[in-house]
């Protein structure tokens, strides 16, 4: 019997925990050509949000073709540009000798060149000369609106990890050629999202930066305790097991509604639970989880200075006056002006979640490692 329970990769279907409302918004923003930006920590599930919108927006319109684009290992302009012209192309030509049609019309100037696999069915890499991309990219920036025009199709471009454009070295003269380029077009909508929910807040919403106000922004909340309730609990029926009410809300408790963790938490209890659940599967379950992350999360301490570790300790126990001078000299934080500087690079490291005044753990296993487990805090 396969778990009823999906983390670390898309879940659909059944698998597929509430969001109706975000799931509806975005659904019309891909039909009504809305740019869209998605912006929430890590593991919230993004990447499953938009792929269950993609599905639900193709079954009412045909002419909708979706182009998904990972930037998470790209690290240069030049890569990105290759990556984009190949999802298009593959999205608008279902034969090879399309595809190089198509590449050859509306890219010429910029003579790209195809290679292909012997093997039936198999992908084709693409390239072209740097020098004259690097000059002007519009053929490829416009390309997808150019394909749907021909095609009488649309073309939604879903781009993840989409703040890794800042690492392209210049990265403001990168955002203003997407900008001018993709602002004018008709028949392709982007949808752009990440994991570094501070650098995309100031993507979008800086006045200064070329993407300000490029289209409808959506802050991703954490899922309603009772939805995700009622979800582990109809898992758990579909496949003959119970689990009641106060035993799933100790699941989604322990995993402070976390997408990620209220999936792998839930997987362990099922996995323990021989007909019926109770409230001690689910607290072997949790404490097998911290005890199987016991190694990650100590590597990941041992990588912190000394302040920021103290930082982490202060939170923990509950300090509300960081930056006061009882905090700092009680926590060893130097300054107050290296507090600042501490909660930057925790956040840079994806450890908190800055927003506004509040400050949170993003990682809610390794919150209670930390207190329990490395600073033992009762």
């Amino acid at each position: 019997m396969e778990t009823p329970f999906t983390f670390g990769k898309i879940a659909t279907k059944s698998n597929f925990a509430d969001r109706e409302e975000e799931t509806a918004r975005l659904v019309i923003n891909f039909s009504s050509m809305i740019n869209t930006i998605l912006i929430s920590p890590r593991r919230w599930g993004k990447s499953s949000l938009v792929n269950k919108a993609a599905l639900t927006a193709s079954k009412k319109d045909s002419k909708l073709r979706f182009v998904f684009i990972d930037l998470y290992n790209v690290r240069s302009e030049e890569e990105f540009y290759i990556l984009l012209a190949k999802h298009i192309l593959l999205a608008s030509s279902s034969r090879m000798e399309e595809l190089i049609d198509k590449a050859g019309k509306f890219m010429g100037k910029l003579i790209p060149k195809l290679s292909f696999s012997t093997e039936p069915n198999s992908d084709f890499n693409i390239s072209f000369d740097w020098e004259s991309v690097k000059k002007d990219p519009d053929d490829i920036l416009n390309l997808p609106e150019n394909l749907a025009k021909e095609k009488n199709i649309k073309f939604v471009i879903c781009i993840d990890e989409f703040q890794n454009i800042s690492s392209f070295g210049d990265t403001m003269v990168i955002q203003k050629k997407l900008r001018s380029n993709w602002q004018k077009h008709q028949n392709t909508t982007y949808c752009l999202y990440g994991s570094k929910r501070h650098m995309l807040i100031d993507v979008f919403t800086s006045v200064s930066m070329p993407f300000y106000k490029f289209g409808d922004i959506i802050f991703l909340q954490k899922i309603e305790k009772k939805a995700l309730q009622k979800f582990i609990i109809k898992r758990f029926n579909d496949t003959g097991k119970t689990i009641d009410k106060t035993s799933a809300g100790n699941v989604v408790d322990k995993a402070e509604c976390h997408p990620y963790y209220v999936q792998q938490l839930a997987q362990l209890v099922w996995l323990r639970t021989a007909d019926v659940c109770n409230t001690n599967i689910v607290e072997e379950a949790h404490q097998g989880l911290i005890m199987q992350l016991d190694f990650l999360f100590q590597a990941n301490t041992d990588n912190l200075s000394n302040t920021q570790v103290n930082f982490l300790k202060a939170l923990l126990e509950g300090v509300e006056q960081l930056s006061s001078k009882e905090t700092l000299r009680n926590y060893r934080l130097g300054t107050s002006a290296n507090v600042q500087r501490i909660k930057t690079s925790l956040e840079n490291k994806d450890i908190l979640d800055l927003y506004g005044n509040r400050i949170s753990f993003i990682d809610p296993m390794y919150k209670y490692w930390l207190k329990t487990v490395y600073f033992r805090i009762k």
